[in-house]
């Protein structure tokens, strides 16, 4: 029974660790999907401009002029930067969840296990 109660208390502990995974992941894919809009819009704004059109790129206090299209093809390396990286962190959180939901089971598991649990868990709810 013991046994039991340390495997239960380690998944639990493991299942904690991944929830925070999955909420930095999330975090982290919504910083992307941020970028991502910023630069849509830059892609779009550049749309929009003449050919012979003034583009200044800020580097520290400073503003340097830059051609259009070596400005156009920095910013559509960026997306395509990020569109891979929200992938990976995508499939981080799929990976996260899938692992976070298989301890769940296994705890449900070794709590359906132990006689009594649930009539004292639902006393103390």
């Amino acid at each position: 029974m013991a046994e039991q109660q340390q495997r239960l208390q380690a998944l639990s502990e493991e299942y904690q660790k991944l929830e925070g995974e999955l909420q930095a992941n999330i975090q982290s894919r919504q910083r992307l999907e941020s970028q991502q809009q910023e630069n849509k819009a830059v892609q779009k704004e550049f749309a929009s401009l003449e050919d012979d059109a003034n583009i200044y790129k800020l580097i520290g206090p400073v503003l340097l002029k830059q051609e259009k299209t070596e400005a156009i093809m920095a910013v559509d390396g960026r997306l395509e930067f990020i569109e891979n990286e929200i992938k990976r962190v995508e499939k981080q959180i799929k990976d996260t969840q899938d692992k976070s939901e298989a301890l769940r089971m296994e705890i449900i598991q070794i709590q359906s296990q132990q006689p009594g649990q649930g009539a004292q868990a639902q006393v103390a709810a």
